[in-house]
């Protein structure tokens, strides 16, 4: 598979890699570390000096080892990269199992508009702590466990919209390209403008959702209350980038 990070190239995804490890990285590994560890230094590398400074060879340093002994458990830099991009996704807040009302009485599902601005924050917030990321996402396919994870938490907040066919795709496609494409404006957008932003798309969404699954009672825009007609949107004054009504 070709990607942005290494162009005219085809290679395979770590996470798609089948081939197993030389018998000679089984018996003669150098002692004290391991991919996690190595994975764990990538990332803290990334966070202080950037992707265009990241080298295997800065790592290497990093760690007190030499350059080849990292190839003992990566093969590329490429795979080191994935692995360390789906390890900062492993920070994302999911929702539980009571807040997706996957448990009885949790009565998360009707909340799928709050669950959603949840996780979109959350990513914002690994945007935010780990710049990297975001154009990291563009150049690599992103089937880690985490990226699956947070993928999967996704379509089960849009099976809560009751949106399905066009609609359903659509709604997914608002979504995924909504939080990458805030990438790379994550530090210069106050959250302000971001909540404001999210808002809007999920306004959006619920007009597009079928009668009786939008959340009853919360105000939203074009939504009216029991027997108190159409609710009023009120500027948000309160930090959280939710509306509330007058």
């Amino acid at each position: 598979m070709v990607t942005a990070a290494d162009p005219g190239e085809t290679r395979t995804s770590v996470w798609l890699a089948t081939r197993p490890a030389p018998a000679r990285r089984r018996s003669e590994a150098p002692s004290g570390l391991d991919r996690d560890r190595i994975t764990a230094a990538a990332v803290r590398l990334l966070d202080a000096d950037g992707l265009a400074r990241f080298s295997m060879r800065r790592l290497a340093a990093g760690l007190g080892v030499t350059a080849m002994s990292l190839y003992w458990y990566v093969d590329t830099k490429q795979d080191l990269l994935e692995l360390a991009l789906d390890r900062a996704l492993g920070e994302l807040r999911l929702p539980t199992a009571v807040e997706e009302g996957a448990v009885e009485g949790g009565g998360g599902g009707a909340d799928w508009p709050g669950r959603l601005q949840t996780l979109a924050r959350s990513y914002r917030r690994v945007l935010a702590d780990h710049p990297w990321v975001a154009p990291l996402t563009a150049a690599y396919p992103n089937i880690g466990p985490h990226a699956r994870a947070f993928d999967a938490a996704l379509q089960r907040l849009l099976d809560a919209t009751g949106l399905v066919d066009a609609a359903r795709t659509g709604a997914h496609l608002a979504v995924s390209q909504f939080l990458h494409g805030c990438g790379g404006t994550v530090r210069r957008a106050p959250e302000g403008d971001f909540c404001l932003a999210l808002d809007v798309l999920i306004a959006g969404i619920e007009a597009k959702a079928p009668a009786g699954q939008a959340p009853a009672g919360q105000g939203r825009v074009g939504q009216a209350s029991a027997g108190q007609g159409p609710a009023r949107p009120v500027p948000d004054r309160s930090g959280t980038g939710r509306a509330s009504t007058g």
